[in-house]
């Protein structure tokens, strides 16, 4: 059993160094140790403090499997890859970067369907039409499925989306998606709409805490002071 908080940052991209802008802003200076391209690294100050470079998606995969403590990464990757998201992690810090809106958006042309309802409508219009249900493109499978269910919109078929997302309903390989949008110009840009209730997340960065993993005397003491450095309570882990 290691003694010793492992805390999962992302390897690469804006996200890392918005990371370590937060934990500088705290006075903790986060640095690769060995070869700069490695992915070990350490805390200043924080000796107890092991720090792991990784993916974001891997970060999600590492607190659900509890061989991470903690880590930073978006709530839309831990809602979407961990089903049971509120038992296995607890969201310590929203971080107010990393902000992404996942929604449903359909073509600007769909100019009656502007809710979830109408997409119901249009659903069942469509199987009479063509025998079958319409497509949906995303990424983003389990929020799309929770989200649909709970509205009671069944009639369709996921399609998952390996590549731009946003294109598919152009390319003729979808009827609409559901994706992450910042500003919604790339949505714009590509003839789509976000229906008036199809936001089915807002999401940005969050410290997250696994609460699988292992938590011996040592480990909780330095999350606490790790936390408290960071001015997060330490009742929140």
């Amino acid at each position: 059993m290691s003694t010793r908080l492992i805390f999962a940052v992302p390897s690469k991209g804006r996200l890392m160094e918005q990371t370590a802008a937060f934990l500088a802003y705290a006075g903790l200076n986060l640095r690769k140790t060995g070869d700069q391209r490695g992915y070990r690294g350490e805390i200043e100050d924080l000796a107890e403090v092991d720090v792991a470079y990784v993916s974001a998606g891997e970060i999600v995969s590492q607190l659900k499997a509890g061989t991470a403590h903690i880590g930073v990464t978006g709530e839309d990757l831990v809602r979407e890859n961990i089903a049971d998201a509120d038992e296995r992690v607890t969201f310590l810090k929203k971080l107010d970067f990393g902000n992404a809106d996942v929604v449903v958006a359909v073509p600007e042309c769909w100019l009656d369907v502007d809710t979830i309802a109408d997409l119901a409508t249009v659903a069942a219009q469509f199987r009479q039409q063509h025998a079958r249900s319409i497509r949906v493109a995303t990424k983003y499978v389990n929020l799309t499925r929770r989200f649909f269910s709970a509205r009671g919109l069944a009639d369709y078929r996921i399609v998952e989306s390996l590549g731009a997302t946003e294109g598919t309903p152009a390319a003729g390989t979808a009827e609409l998606i559901v994706d992450i949008t910042t500003t919604g110009a790339t949505l714009r840009g590509n003839g789509l709409k976000v229906l008036s209730d199809g936001v089915i997340l807002r999401s940005q960065a969050n410290l997250v805490a696994s609460k699988v993993a292992d938590w011996p005397a040592p480990v909780n003491r330095a999350l606490k002071s790790l936390l408290g450095k960071l001015g997060i309570p330490t009742d929140a882990a």
